[in-house]
């Protein structure tokens, strides 16, 4: 299970800014005007040791009326979804009262506090951080979330901050996980039920009737199997209810824990735009993926062949995944899905030999060799395998970061083919010796200090 880290404070105090620059993304809007986050924002950390994810929250003010109330209610949903809270502060307004009543009610909280003291950019850090101990909650960390100055003294915390929570889903031996994920009123239930083959969970013909991630194991065949149903994932304008808020990230939870991925669409309404978000964050798990296209039986030829175009333009970055029709609620082609997820599973999990890996690659530069970079061929020499489910290539070579996109995509390619992967994305890591001499100069010797003041004169008599 993802740990979560909260971002709370007062208005202005930079949470967006710092959301933005921890996820590598411009998801949370920022402005210079207090109070303009008011909902929960959810996004992925990838920077640390650990993946986490991360809530931005609005500002908490001294407001007991309007929109500030519900903004409060949010920031208290946060907090107690949290691992780790990260309390931000003003270094530039200083201690304030509405400061030390959100400290108050940290401390009461019980979890771990981390307290960040941003906008530290042309002043003394330590100057200005020293106010902030009167807070109790341990050494603050002075940042510069704008600028990313000290931001990393953040994330080499987060590692050591982040508790290691004993998950019960891992301990009890899953079999293969199955996350079935959509948008709402799609027939995620229906096709659980439709799977398992009794009423498991509620069906009901209204957008949002599950509201948490249901775990369900079962066995077929002599192997073992977990469902997970998850709630629907709309767009965040159209979400209002506070428990539906809270269901995303459990269903982004769901999405890490499982082995294969079944994306419901409803063939109906065709792809859309939050259909292609949701996809995204998939491929970005790295999960083994089927796209269900549900309630295919009712649509005529004509209408088939428009979703079938739509897959091919708004879905193009998902090539390699399974495309399926089906009905869930007459059963028509689902009997065929775990034949499919059997298949998917085994490429996800494939073990790969260092000398099967080395030599496609080989082929692969016989193939078509990499580009020059400054005059000098970028070498690769050898592979091995880095993990699994996906499955993670690990390339060695020189200059490895000069690699052009272009390239990497081939090589992606290629192994997924000579691999014969099925249904899983396939991910690369290319790395590069480290040259310890690299930003060191050569200190010269007397002789050569000497010979070299000898030939600088011997120029100047010359001319």
């Amino acid at each position: 299970m993802l740990p979560v880290i909260a971002l709370v404070g007062r208005p202005n105090v930079g949470k967006s800014t710092l959301f933005n620059y921890l996820t590598r993304s411009r998801e949370a809007l920022v402005a210079d005007y207090p109070g303009l986050t008011r909902d929960r924002q959810y996004g992925r950390v990838k920077r640390g040791e650990r993946d986490c994810l991360i809530v931005d929250t609005g500002g908490i003010t001294d407001e007991q009326e309007g929109i500030d109330v519900f903004a409060k209610k949010q920031v208290e949903i946060a907090l107690q979804e949290a691992d780790v809270v990260f309390f931000m502060v003003d270094a530039r307004d200083g201690l304030n009262a509405t400061d030390e009543a959100i400290a108050d009610m940290l401390r009461k909280l019980g979890k771990p506090v981390v307290l960040v003291v941003n906008k530290v950019d042309g002043i003394d850090s330590n100057t200005v951080t020293n106010d902030f101990y009167s807070l109790a909650l341990g050494e603050p960390i002075g940042i510069a979330a704008t600028h990313g100055r000290n931001v990393h003294d953040l994330l080499d915390r987060i590692d050591e901050l982040l508790p290691v929570v004993a998950d019960e889903f891992e301990e009890q031996d899953p079999g293969i996980a199955i996350a079935i994920v959509g948008r709402p009123n799609v027939g995620k239930s229906t096709l659980v039920n439709r799977l398992l083959g009794e009423e498991r969970v509620v069906v009901f013909d209204e957008a949002g009737t599950t509201r948490d991630s249901i775990y369900i194991p079962f066995e077929r065949n002599g192997q073992k199997f977990t469902l997970i149903d998850t709630a629907g994932m709309r767009r965040r304008s159209r979400v209002s209810l506070t428990v539906e808020k809270f269901s995303i990230i459990k269903s982004l939870q769901a999405i890490e824990k499982a082995h294969v991925v079944i994306y419901l669409i409803d063939a109906r309404e065709g792809i859309t735009d939050q259909d292609a978000h949701i996809l995204g964050l998939v491929l970005e798990a790295g999960r083994a993926l089927i796209i269900g296209l549900n309630k295919w039986d009712g649509l005529n030829a004509e209408h088939r062949d428009f979703v079938k175009k739509q897959i091919e333009i708004k879905l193009s970055f998902l090539e390699f995944a399974e495309k399926h029709p089906i009905s869930a609620l007459h059963g028509s082609g689902v009997g065929k899905l775990f034949d499919v997820v059997h298949t998917l599973y085994d490429s996800a999990m494939t073990d790969m030999s260092t000398p099967l890996l080395t030599r496609i690659l080989t082929d692969a530069l016989a193939a078509h060799q990499p580009p020059l970079v400054g005059g000098r061929r970028i070498k690769l020499k050898y592979a091995h395998q880095g993990g699994r489910n996906p499955p993670v290539v690990v390339i060695h070579g020189t200059q490895t970061d000069s690699l052009p996109g272009a390239y990497k995509r081939y090589l992606m390619n290629y192994f997924r083919d000579q691999l014969q992967l099925t249904g899983t994305p396939i991910r690369l890591v290319f790395k590069s010796p480290e040259n310890p001499f690299q930003g060191q100069k050569n200190p010269l010797s007397d002789r050569q200090v000497k010979k070299r003041k000898r030939l600088i004169d011997f120029s100047k008599r010359k001319k």
